[in-house]
């Protein structure tokens, strides 16, 4: 099976809108992925994309937007100050700002955006290595259900809110799953590209209820994590613990 990096498409059927959390170097064939799974759409284009830092896995598919490919006109691409500053300030960037195949729309820390009556994208920000631009999660409110997406973050300790509380808040989350432990990157200075291991998430979150952990869904895995191969033995742990591991194509309804 072909492996993507981590993106989030939302699809509001009764609005006939859809929107991408993340422009990754697979951007192209996850959008052909969005617009298949909304008929009512004619182009692969999203009414919308949610950045949530300038790493490269996150933001870098943005090139496809340009000129040299689809040349697209006005795509909305929202995006925190310093996010916003660091697209209008270097190339390629700038030169999909200048040329309209994006328009930036600026968001901010906490502060909803309204997509629909029944669709609304709050971002909040999280500790990371913040070299080019803050690093945000997002909080998807549908009419019926919430759901919380967050691919990176250094340590959940060093977030100034309680995991373990936001879970609570809502239905389902989506939460930074890149390493399942130390021993996976022992050829690189780890604190370098802190995250917080899948173990230490599990000795955090193991004190919820089970209903709480089943709204866990481990994302955004390194290419050296086991969770990837779904009869590993680490996967089983994660399952045996009562948490979730996300895989591709995997439909939430909100």
């Amino acid at each position: 099976m072909s492996r993507k990096v981590v993106s989030l498409g939302i699809v509001d059927f009764k609005n006939k809108k859809t929107l991408l959390v993340e422009a990754t170097p697979d951007l192209p064939a996850q959008m052909r992925a969005l617009r298949e799974m909304a008929p009512f759409r004619q182009y692969d284009y999203p009414d919308g994309i949610f950045l949530t830092h300038a790493h490269i896995g996150h933001y870098s598919g943005l090139t496809y937007l340009g000129k040299e490919a689809a040349n697209t006109r006005n795509i909305p691409v929202y995006a925190m100050p310093k996010m916003h500053r660091f697209l209008t300030k270097n190339g390629p960037w700038d030169q999909l700002v200048a040329t309209k195949n994006i328009r930036l729309v600026p968001i901010e820390n906490e502060k909803s955006v309204q997509i629909s009556e029944q669709l609304s994208v709050v971002p909040f920000t999280v500790p990371h290595r913040d070299e080019y631009s803050e690093t945000v999660g997002y909080r998807i409110i549908g009419p019926n259900k919430t759901l919380l997406f967050i691919p990176d973050i250094d340590k959940w300790e060093k977030w100034d809110k309680d995991i373990r509380e936001e879970i609570k808040t809502v239905d389902y989350a989506l939460i930074d799953a890149t390493f399942f432990d130390a021993e996976e990157v022992n050829y690189r200075d780890i604190s370098e590209i802190p995250h917080p291991f899948v173990i230490e998430s599990i000795k955090l979150l193991k004190e919820l209820s089970s209903l709480e952990r089943k709204k866990v869904h481990c994302i955004h895995f390194n290419h050296t994590n086991p969770l990837l191969l779904p009869n590993s033995p680490q996967t089983q742990k994660v399952l045996k613990e009562g948490f979730q591991i996300a895989r591709k194509g995997m439909a939430i309804k909100l």
